[in-house]
């Protein structure tokens, strides 16, 4: 393109005139109860260090009353405990103006703050049935199931550069038997790293230590009843509301 002719084009203009909102969550200390202990890896290592190299595994274990949780930490990314004992402890990267760099800072901040979180106090999750009929129970598989499901060979996965090793997680006891209008019940098995509590028929509780596993376990539930708009009935997590439409009248 033409000197002459870039000139005539018109300069480009932002949809709207207020500054770009950065969020500085990356920055903020993560505070450690008294009850959680760290066990910190190497606290910074060369940022281009191939995710591949052995040099490049570095895992925080996290212990609390609750459990132990493992996170992997990212080559890009420097941890900063306090030199107190039982101080926050602070995350940096090492380009702040690289955007690689800055996804993780937050990200890694995040879930630090969650798995500390998760081993001291723990996550729970409320859903409510909605809709006539609809009730929730939690009852043992049966052993003639549960020895099929041991009958049947596991592999393990392998595990990305720079994640811990995967382990097979135990087989399930419990299942949720939900009745939610079909002409057959809804069985799920219960990972034995959620708790299921059922205080009410159309209420159910999770309780766990990792809110990743626990959102996705909910997500599973709801994935069966979805709320639907019309008359308002499925399956809703926490204090969730939809918009009701109008039935048209023939």
């Amino acid at each position: 393109m033409s000197s002459s002719r870039a000139a005539l084009l018109p300069l480009r203009r932002a949809f709207h005139s207020s500054p770009a909102a950065r969020s500085h969550i990356g920055s903020t200390p993560v505070p450690v109860p008294p009850n959680v202990q760290l066990t910190f890896p190497a606290l910074s290592i060369d940022p281009e260090t191939p995710r591949a190299v052995d040099a490049a595994r570095r895992l925080i274990t996290i212990k609390g009353p609750l459990g132990e949780q493992v996170l992997p930490i990212e080559p890009q990314v420097i941890i900063q405990p306090s030199a107190e004992k039982g101080g926050p402890v602070t995350v940096a990267v090492h380009d702040p103006t690289q955007k690689s760099h800055k996804s993780l800072w937050g990200l890694t901040r995040s879930l630090l703050h969650n798995a500390i979180t998760g081993v001291s106090t723990g996550y729970s999750v409320e859903l409510r049935l909605v809709g006539v009929g609809y009730r929730a129970a939690v009852e043992p598989i049966p052993k003639v199931f549960r020895d099929i499901q041991a009958s049947i060979p596991r592999s393990v996965r392998p595990s990305k550069p720079g994640a811990p090793p995967y382990v097979l997680p135990p087989l399930p006891k419990d299942r949720l038997n939900l009745k939610l209008g079909y002409a057959h019940p809804v069985l799920i098995d219960i990972p034995q790293a959620i708790k299921v509590d059922v205080p009410a028929p159309t209420k159910i509780v999770l309780s766990g230590t990792d809110k990743q596993k626990l959102g996705l376990f909910a997500a599973k539930i709801r994935r069966w009843r979805k709320p639907e708009p019309y008359r308002g009935k499925g399956i809703f997590v926490g204090d969730e509301t939809i918009k009701m439409k109008e039935i048209k009248k023939k």
